[in-house]
């Protein structure tokens, strides 16, 4: 049954190329012809219907000339003309704001393997440190020390980098095997020399950027000290020139990331973030290095000694709060931002979402709707309104093609809009600015405009805006703002105009119907009744949209959470570096501590307690910083409630303290099997 009509079923599509070009929907589509569609009753008088004409031209450099001449000869059309290039503007632009979230983890794993370069540096040159002095009493100047060992590094770093280009140009194929049932189009993977090029490019900015330090460190160690097997514990900052070139290392390296992200603003903001981050995260080494040498003194020898490692020259508390601290945070922040999204579609939204939508209610059945819904829902509160669609055209009679609108804002200017008219404030609606006009108002038109999106398009009281509807360019003034709560999912439009502007003209009505206490078995009685009664009104049931929703969003979290990790894992490896460079001094302590008694049970509960407490106050960080970022996306960007999710919290300490204090003895297990004399014949 199709409206009024019995069709039959001819065929079925298994595949449709142009899908994505026709947005999202609830159901499959039904294609049928002409005759059965003016046979089934569904397109009457104020019934919404959008007729959508595909050509195909011969050149396709022809395209912007037809779009103007079709501009220029029908200004009032009212046509959203798109080309192939962007036939989905919505899917695009969810693409590139998933490319500029890539971008953003990549610079964090960027960043984070940076961090790692300058460990695996400071470990590789404490492992040389016999070398270098040799090199030096020798009479090598301190320069050509330092250049041997940076073609050293930058040649182990090209090794690195040729081995990342392989994998990274073979794992779109691979992942093209996996990908080819889910995705809408063919995949078409080929190679990419210029991104190949820039990655490369990146490797190296970085391996430079954060090998020249420690470098410099090295350099200026003098022999003697060398020889008495001192190595870089000592904090000291370089020459200035390796201060310099590092400098300008990082300069290049941010200018790049900035020239090359798909959104400049956001790459400077966040590349400033990293940076502050940085400062912070060496402030809370510095702090919990200054409270562990102020802590008081504790019976327990392990949990001493623990502490004492937190705060001694050389200690491992820098590089492993900087390294276990950006991952972490972009994991904090991302879950609840995951968080926050679920819990709002499947939580509090199901309860003040409304049962269904009503679409396509024509003037000659509300009366009869609304007595039929009543019986089948007696509890439920029935709220409808007109409406109409219209596409706005103009502000101030500027022609919005020709206006810069800040991304917030371009939704409302996208294709047609739902627009309504109403004596009275809507129930859901609170009056911010300007003054609501009088239920008999007879005069110009006037148009109420939903604050938010008013502020995101520079509008103000007064101004006027352009509408295309139903054929005719109708011009309102702007009367006042008022608020609108878009994650109710109730009946909420942007423009809300006054009656006198559409008086007699043909519309529909919009309708929905709330009852928190209907069951399933009730609202499949009231769908059937009205499908019966009124087959061509078309209902969406809530709770079905947020289903699809709801897995949409799932997937797509899955899809955040699978990239974040790629910079968690990053961490991870930088941890094991940043625990592998401390290890010849472990290895001193070890033998000096087992060699006045101390038993490797003793050494590893010290260990433990170290990485457990360092780990601590790493998960404590990463809640902050993560709160407070997800907070300003949710709630800002995104306009939602946001609200701290302990159990997001719980998770992060454990993973923090797991991947810590694991690592952590992985890492010490073959120091704490370490023969004592050939340690103590070299002191």
């Amino acid at each position: 049954m199709l409206g009024t009509a019995k069709i039959r079923v001819t065929g079925t599509i298994l595949r449709e190329p142009d899908a994505l070009s026709e947005g999202f929907g609830f159901a499959p589509r039904l294609m049928i012809s002409e005759d059965a569609l003016a046979a089934s009753g569904l397109v009457q008088q104020g019934s919404l219907v959008q007729h959508v004409y595909k050509a195909r031209v011969d050149n396709p450099a022809s395209l912007p000339l037809i779009r103007k001449e079709a501009e220029d000869r029908f200004p009032s059309a009212g046509w959203s003309i798109r080309t192939s290039e962007n036939a989905a503007p919505a899917l695009t632009a969810n693409i590139t704001r998933f490319s500029q979230f890539l971008t953003l983890v990549g610079l964090t794993a960027l960043i984070v393997g940076g961090v790692g370069v300058a460990n695996a540096v400071r470990a590789f040159l404490d492992s040389k440190r016999g070398v270098i002095a040799t090199f030096k009493c020798l009479g090598a100047p301190a320069s050509v020390v330092a250049m041997i060992y940076l073609f050293q590094i930058l040649f182990i770093a090209l090794i690195g980098i040729v081995i990342g280009l392989i994998v990274g140009a073979l794992i779109p194929f691979v992942a093209a095997q996996f990908l080819a049932g889910i995705l809408p189009v063919s995949t078409g993977f080929e190679f990419f020399p210029s991104a190949l090029g820039m990655a490369s490019l990146f490797g190296v900015l970085t391996a430079l950027a954060f090998a020249i330090l420690p470098l410099g460190r090295a350099r200026d160690v003098p022999a003697t000290a060398l020889f008495r097997e001192q190595g870089f514990e000592r904090a000291r900052w370089p020459a200035w020139p390796y201060i310099a070139g590092a400098a300008l290392c990082l300069a290049a390296l941010a200018g790049l990331a900035i020239f090359t992200a798909y959104d400049r603003y956001i790459s400077m903001v966040f590349l400033g973030a990293i940076a502050f981050a940085f400062v912070v995260l060496r402030g809370v080494s510095v702090l919990v290095s200054a409270i562990a040498r102020r802590a008081p003194r504790v019976k327990s020898p392990a949990l001493r000694l623990a502490i004492g490692n937190i705060h001694r020259p050389g200690a491992l508390t820098p590089s492993v709060v900087l390294s276990l601290g950006l991952g972490l945070a972009l994991l904090v922040t991302l879950a609840l931002i995951d968080g926050n999204l679920r819990r709002e579609l499947t939580g509090n939204l199901p309860e003040r979402a409304p049962n269904f939508f009503f679409v396509d209610i024509q003037g000659t059945e509300i009366e009869g709707f609304r007595s039929v819904l009543q019986m089948a829902l007696p509890q439920g509160k029935i709220i409808e309104v007109p409406m109409l669609r219209g596409r706005i055209l103009a502000f101030n009679g500027q022609d919005i093609s020709k206006m810069t609108v800040p991304p917030g804002g371009q939704w409302v200017l996208r294709g047609d809009r739902g627009i309504t008219y109403a004596k009275n404030i809507p129930e859901n609606s609170t009056l911010t600015e300007g003054e609501w006009w009088s239920a008999d108002y007879t005069g110009e038109p006037l148009v109420s405009f939903s604050e938010e999106e008013a502020g995101e398009l520079g509008l103000k009281i007064g101004d006027t805006v352009t509408v295309n509807v139903l054929g005719r360019n109708i011009t309102a003034k702007i009367a006042n703002f008022r608020t609108v709560e878009w994650e109710s999912l109730s009946i909420n439009f942007v423009m809300v105009f006054s009656p006198n502007t559409f008086a007699g003209a043909p519309h529909a009505w919009l309708a929905t119907v709330i009852d928190p206490t209907a069951t399933a078995e009730q609202e499949a009685a009231a769908l059937k009744a009205i499908t019966n009664a009124y087959p061509t009104i078309t209902s969406v049931r809530v709770k079905d949209a947020l289903d699809i929703i709801n897995e949409l969003v799932g997937q797509l979290a899955t899809a955040i959470r699978a990239a974040a990790a790629v910079a968690l894992v990053a961490s991870v490896l930088v941890l094991a570096g940043a625990l592998a460079a401390g290890n010849r001094a472990r290895i001193h302590d070890a033998v000096v501590l087992k060699t006045l008694g101390a038993t490797r049970a003793t050494l590893i509960r010290a260990f433990s307690y170290e990485y457990a407490i360092l780990g601590l106050s790493t998960a404590i960080f990463a809640l902050f910083a993560g709160g407070v970022s997800a907070w300003f996306v949710v709630s800002r960007i995104m306009t939602l409630p946001s609200s701290f999710l302990p159990d997001v919290a719980g998770l992060t300490v454990v993973i923090a303290l797991a991947m810590t204090v694991g690592i952590g003895l992985i890492g010490t297990w073959r120091v704490l099997g370490q023969k004592a004399a050939p340690v103590l014949r070299e002191l």
